[in-house]
């Protein structure tokens, strides 16, 4: 029994000998190991970080509009094209830009922010960081990155200042149109009042004249005008159009969207998203005038006065519906011309 429990207590201390070197040797390469991999990551990071991989000339491409403009379409159709990634609405970058804005117009925060030596400059290049980083992560590479959020062009003036060489893509649509997808949806907004059909059509009215006059200031050839209601009516003319805006080859598939959506490599959609039946359909003209005979009698009779920019960006105000087929008056204001062009809201500067 005792040479048993020698034997048994002898082959304890050779095991716990055993692993106590084992740690020991551990114990000492492994930090080596771990250093090596710390430094290597960090160097990586610094090199990442460097601004040459953020570039001021990177040739972006931003959709924006007002929500239920035909945004998530139009992203739609330029995913399908074999050199475009957009994906799916980040919701950050709006909010960044926002914020952005809110730090340039407060006197008192610049003051601060210059005292501590966050100047426009550093400011600038950390949200151009950020933007890139976020539209380069959030999906697969390609060609050319486009970013879809439709209230970042409300800071039109501010993304083409930090990317000059961006190209802006401005969906416009019949606010009567928009306003009523957005409350038969439901579609909350900030500020919105959804049992209002005036309230939504004049805070639509005052996004709208904030992101065309920016298109309209903008560099010629920078910013391109869409009308929803033309792209449903003539997509092939209208996309071709576009396509020759963005400096991109014609891609069939633009034409045949809803073929690749879900497939690999193909359109990626998010659940809010795939509830939008018409992104999930082939191009079509059944929501153009679905609004008719749900807006209030007193909101049709004040029309011009609630919503302004109708008449501007060519749709009659008093026209019930009106007809879209005639294509004029919209044309004549999508053109980008200096010459009619109304300076950008001041922003960031």
């Amino acid at each position: 029994m005792r040479s048993a429990r020698n034997r048994l207590l002898l082959a304890s201390v050779l095991f716990c000998s055993a692993s106590l070197l084992y740690l020991a040797s551990s114990g000492i390469q492994c930090p080596r190991h771990r250093w090596a991999e710390l430094n290597t990551l960090l160097a990586n990071q610094s090199q990442y970080s460097q601004p040459n991989l953020f570039p001021e000339d990177t040739p972006l491409i931003f959709i924006g509009g007002f929500p239920r403009s035909g945004t998530t379409l139009m992203r739609a159709l330029l995913d399908a094209h074999a050199a475009v990634r957009c994906g799916e609405e980040t919701r950050v970058i709006p909010r960044l830009l926002a914020m952005r804005a809110t730090w340039s117009r407060s006197v008192k925060e610049r003051i601060r922010l210059d005292e501590a030596g966050v100047t426009d400059r550093v400011l600038d290049s950390a949200v151009r960081a950020f933007l890139l980083e976020v539209i380069m992560g959030h999906g697969e590479p390609a060609a050319r990155l486009c970013n879809k959020d439709p209230f970042a062009l409300k800071s039109l003036s501010y993304l083409a200042r930090i990317f000059p060489k961006a190209k802006f893509v401005l969906m416009l649509r019949d606010g009567r149109a928009t306003v009523h997808s957005m409350i038969s949806r439901k579609v909350t907004i900030s500020g919105f009042d959804l049992t209002s059909y005036r309230d939504c059509l004049t805070k639509w009215s005052a996004a709208m004249e904030t992101m065309f006059s920016q298109c309209q200031g903008a560099v010629e050839g920078s910013c391109l005008p869409v009308s929803y209601e033309q792209l449903v009516l003539r997509p092939e003319e209208e996309m071709r159009k576009l396509l020759n805006f963005l400096e991109l080859p014609w891609d069939p598939a633009v034409m045949h969207h809803q073929d690749l959506i879900g497939k690999a490599g193909g359109i990626s959609l998010s659940k809010v998203e795939r509830s939008t039946d018409q992104v999930m359909r082939p191009v079509n003209t059944d929501a153009l005038d679905k609004w008719v005979g749900h807006i209030p009698s007193d909101v049709l009779r004040d029309m011009a006065d609630i919503a302004p920019m109708l008449r501007r960006l060519g749709y009659d105000p008093r026209a019930n519906p009106p007809d879209y087929r005639r294509a004029e008056a919209v044309t004549a204001r999508l053109n980008h011309s200096q010459s009619l062009g109304t300076p950008g809201s001041p922003h960031p500067s």
